[in-house]
């Protein structure tokens, strides 16, 4: 997607959608320096892989793939070159045993300890997104004003166009925008923009309501600044988020456009339809597969390429963890050796955790031996 999630560099996450308060892991760097294997892929640029054995992933065992089994089938529908040529045995996981599955990982498959390019162990940062749902209107009317933009015709792939302000303020730049959707809240369609897609009950004029979903299509190519960090900039408190942010903007209504303008970056959209069967799978991430909650992550793609299976290991206050997971989507914020964004889904649970992560992490790649 994107994505997505016009995500920002690191340090403007921390302070944006999450507000970033980390704790301290206790993770000691390698005694010596790692030269990169040679089995790492020519694209990884920010991170050395270390050969390290099976034991050392904690949680490790026959259980580790039947969870996360779904999402990298999904990923061999795409599949990288590296990973082509086993989609066929990984199709055929579904019938093993979890044993039988464990034993084929470890006989195909060699684990590697992600670190930074000097080969030190950095304490790393997971973050979490999702995929939220919005009331909206096809029209726009006298509650619902806020409109989501598909992108302008001609727009290339980084491009920088208007910005936020611009498009808000100038004649040329709304002439040239079409929008898709409307909806009555401006933090809300900036919380959508965050996240890089979501899903929509739809009202249409005769009053009828349908399902659909707001795929990212694009930005402007302006840098992403975190409206939560400029709040924190005038002394306001912004957890938790979004509410806390809503509650400023009511109470703030002749400030809101300077808020909104603070980041001039815009997410444009595309509208899907919805059917039952699609709202049973998440939004399609950069790897150009549908996410899967729980299973998906974000990663920096010059550490970690689409398509690839990665052990998450994570503890802090709000979620402790050990799995398998697969590297799919991307975002701007998500920048570095260890760094993960983790895909919460869409359901009622997923806001408050996607929310409130902001821990450290470790990770490891999968890779054909």
């Amino acid at each position: 997607m994107r994505r997505i999630l016009g995500r920002p560099a690191l340090a403007l996450a921390c302070a944006g959608l999450i507000g970033c308060a980390a704790a301290q892991p206790t993770i000691q760097p390698p005694a010596q320096t790692v030269a990169p294997t040679a089995a790492q892929p020519a694209g990884v640029t920010v991170s050395r892989w270390q050969p390290v054995p099976w034991t050392d992933l904690p949680g490790w065992g026959p259980d580790a793939i039947t969870a996360a089994l779904p999402a990298w089938l999904r990923s061999c529908q795409r599949p990288a070159p590296a990973w082509a040529p086993l989609c066929p045995a990984i199709r055929s996981l579904t019938l093993a045993t979890p044993e039988d599955k464990q034993a084929w990982a470890e006989q195909h498959l060699q684990p590697h300890r992600v670190l930074e390019r000097d080969g030190s162990a950095p304490v790393g940062l997971l973050t979490g997104y999702y995929e939220p749902t919005l009331d909206a209107r096809t029209e726009r009317t006298d509650t619902h004003r806020v409109p989501l933009y598909a992108p302008p015709a001609g727009l290339r792939d980084g491009q920088v166009w208007f910005s936020r302000q611009d498009i808000d303020t100038l004649p040329q730049a709304q002439a040239a925008l079409r929008p898709v959707a409307w909806l009555a809240d401006p933090i809300e369609a900036m919380l959508l923009q965050i996240q890089g897609s979501g899903r929509l009950q739809l009202t249409q004029p005769d009053g009828s309501v349908r399902s659909a979903r707001v795929a990212f299509a694009g930005t402007n190519g302006q840098p992403y600044r975190s409206i939560n960090l400029w709040l924190q900039q005038q002394g306001v408190a912004t957890n938790p988020w979004p509410q806390a942010t809503q509650a400023w903007a009511r109470a703030n209504p002749d400030r809101v456009n300077e808020l909104l303008w603070s980041n001039p970056r815009v997410v444009f959209f595309r509208l899907e339809a919805l059917s039952p069967l699609q709202a049973q799978l998440g939004p399609r991430g950069a790897q150009g597969v549908p996410l899967t909650p729980g299973h998906s992550i974000a990663v920096d793609r010059r550490s970690i390429p689409y398509g690839t299976p990665v052990w998450l290991a994570t503890q802090g206050p709000s979620f402790n963890t050990q799995r398998l997971v697969l590297a799919q989507d991307t975002g701007s914020a998500i920048v570095g050796a260890v760094r993960a964004d983790y895909f919460a889904g869409w359901d009622e649970g997923a806001l408050p955790l996607a929310a409130s992560l902001k821990q450290p992490l470790q990770l490891w790649v999968l890779w054909p031996r």
